[in-house]
């Protein structure tokens, strides 16, 4: 699938300037006056194609550039962003941030992280990568051949495939330097490449629609065009003939990828802005037994290729890797320097999020989990945005597949699965082994022993 790197990797020289831009930019807020200063700087190269029903459709090549510039007058703060490096606008950007910072009301919790937490480069005066920088030689000619090759194998795969919604390829390289006037300067370099297809299944009202993708930082850790398309089909046909249900409570058994979402949930009602904002249904929890004894959550900023492995977090502060959820119990919360401020408590590393974590699961694959079912619901979609993070009520739109006696029996659609989030954390079974790894939250499909299932039955 993957085409040689280029010869001619200036990545190193490019961040070079970037960090020069930066201690420019440094140097030009002390010059006003700023009693602390942080810089931003990053670019951005892609490449995207998609085709649809064997026509292409678009291809994108994309060059971004970002610079942002935030000063502090003792604990008055200002922000200003451009893209335009010419000195004059440059300039510009610092006496803008030094202007709003000059009407802003003082913040106690402004400021940069203290010169402590901050992350050490090593020996050579370098962090570490991760081994996420694996550039991918992708031409328009060759991006084009593999979405194409890629929608054609899901079309040819069953004769029940009508239509279809696209196949695409992309691939990114971005490039990041932070620094702060403690003297913390820091650069990343990451790549990340998609390929991707949906397809739909079926004729007239009876169409359905599913799909498949897979993502990596390097080229060669992708799955082959035609393995994706053909799997693309397979979901999509597996659709057709939905039944209708009830409304009922059984077991609801979330795939993989719809299991990411119960961890983005937990994610949010634990992080430092709706803590702050006492908009979580998780205050003050840490120290709580949330889920079963045996359930687990680490974070692993370190990971090789993963795809939010990083050295030091959007403050500088130095990432480290730690228990989330041990023995069922919250162990910290998610916390940068200021919403760590905010709440009295010290930063946890992540400012600008969470790097990656991974699920322990506690049982066998898919197929194991499924035939362990008596009766209920495997989900396989979400729809709609139907989560109260104050309460933690849930209530979503959902897809998926019937159980019977250990047995997939036929798909279903037009249902709402509902609950309370703090319920289903407590209420969940058993974490497969089948770890979905296209995405920095790593998790098996997840069993909630019992939750409302609404249908039009």
């Amino acid at each position: 699938m993957n085409q040689p790197v280029p010869l001619h990797d200036d990545s190193l020289a490019r961040l070079e300037a970037l960090a020069g831009v930066a201690r420019e930019l440094l140097a030009r807020c002390r010059a006003r006056g700023a009693s602390q200063a942080e810089v931003s700087c990053s670019e951005e190269h892609g490449l995207s194609a998609s085709v649809r029903m064997g026509q292409v459709e678009t291809l994108e090549s994309t060059r971004d550039r970002g610079i942002a510039v935030t000063v502090y007058f003792g604990q008055r703060k200002g922000s200003a962003s451009t893209a335009d490096l010419r000195p004059e606008s440059l300039e510009a950007t610092v006496e803008q941030a030094c202007a709003i910072a000059r009407h802003t009301e003082e913040d106690p919790a402004a400021g940069l992280a203290e010169p402590e937490l901050l992350a050490r480069p090593g020996p050579d005066g370098r962090f570490p990568e991760f081994d996420t920088w694996h550039p991918w030689a992708l031409t328009p000619e060759h991006a084009i051949d593999l979405a194409l090759a890629c929608e054609q194998a899901g079309r040819e795969a069953d004769p029940r495939i009508g239509n279809s919604d696209g196949a695409s390829v992309g691939s990114s390289e971005s490039l990041s330097v932070y620094a702060n006037s403690h003297g913390f300067l820091g650069a990343e370099r990451s790549t990340q490449h998609t390929l991707g297809c949906a397809l739909i299944a079926g004729r007239g009202e009876a169409m359905q629609r599913d799909g498949w993708y897979t993502t990596a930082v390097a080229a060669e850790d992708l799955e082959e065009a035609v393995a994706v398309g053909r799997r693309a089909a397979q979901r999509a046909v597996a659709r057709l003939d939905p039944r209708q249900l009830p409304t009922l409570q059984v077991p609801v058994l979330f795939e993989a990828e719809a299991a990411r979402s119960l961890v983005g949930h937990l994610l949010g009602a634990v992080s430092g802005g709706a803590l702050y904002r006492k908009a979580s249904f998780l205050l003050d929890s840490v120290g709580a037994r949330l889920f079963p004894d045996w359930f687990a959550i680490h974070e692993r900023p370190f990971l090789r290729r993963g795809l939010r492995s990083a050295a030091f977090d959007a403050d500088g502060v130095a990432t480290r890797e730690s228990a989330l959820v041990e023995g069922g119990v919250l162990q910290r919360y998610v916390l940068g320097c200021y919403s760590a401020r905010k709440l009295g408590l010290a930063t946890t590393g992540n400012a600008g999020g969470v790097t990656n974590l991974e699920v322990r699961p506690n049982a066998g694959g898919f197929d194991e989990l499924v035939r362990g079912l008596h009766r209920g619901l495997v989900v396989t979609e979400l729809m709609g945005q139907g989560v109260n993070p104050v309460t933690g009520d849930y209530s979503r739109g959902a897809a998926g597949f019937w159980v019977e006696d250990g047995a997939i029996v036929g798909p279903v659609d037009g249902i709402t699965i509902a609950g309370n989030l703090r319920a289903m954390f407590e209420a969940i079974e058993a974490v497969g082994s089948d770890v979905d790894r296209r995405s920095h939250i790593r998790t098996g499909s997840i069993l909630v022993g019992r939750m409302t299932v609404a249908g039009e039955g």
